[in-house]
């Protein structure tokens, strides 16, 4: 395989609008996506000042590993809100119950390399909000806690 450029792979924007209205504007490079990896996937993404990565959520079945590239975020995870900048890492195991997410507190963009597994199957548990993301054979389904359907 070639190298792939950032500016040729798959760019993902992320808007505030449905059940992320909260969440802010990003954007990712889909690094994998253009490599044609299927076991793993690797994203750069950028959050906006006032962004989140997502909302706090641990995984069943996917490893998730974190390495800031520029700027400044804030992970927080479970109860502790920890700054992390150019050369840290943080790692989040399959399986262990402790939500997680990246914020951009700062007034300039943040940016990250973003490694995990891509499991055929896997639940999202999403700690903060009553919702559940099931993945059955690379199928995506919302719902609830109690799994009723969830409008995106």
């Amino acid at each position: 395989m070639p190298v792939i450029r950032q500016q040729d792979a798959p760019l993902e924007e992320g808007k505030a609008e449905g059940i992320n209205a909260e969440l802010g504007a990003y954007a990712a490079r889909l690094l994998s996506d253009a490599g044609g990896l299927t076991q793993f996937g690797a994203f750069v993404e950028t959050l906006a000042p006032g962004s989140f990565s997502s909302h706090k959520h641990w995984h069943e079945r996917e490893d998730e590993f974190v390495y800031v590239l520029s700027g400044t975020v804030t992970l927080n995870e479970g109860d502790r809100l920890t700054e992390m900048r150019p050369g840290d890492a943080a790692t989040f195991k399959a399986g262990v119950p402790v939500g997680h997410r990246l914020e951009n507190h700062s007034d300039a963009d943040a940016t990250y390399l973003v490694v995990g597994t891509r499991s055929p199957d896997d639940v999202v548990h999403y700690t903060d909000r009553d919702l559940r993301l099931t993945k059955v054979n690379f199928e995506k389904t919302l719902t609830d806690r109690a799994g009723n359907p969830v409008r995106r």
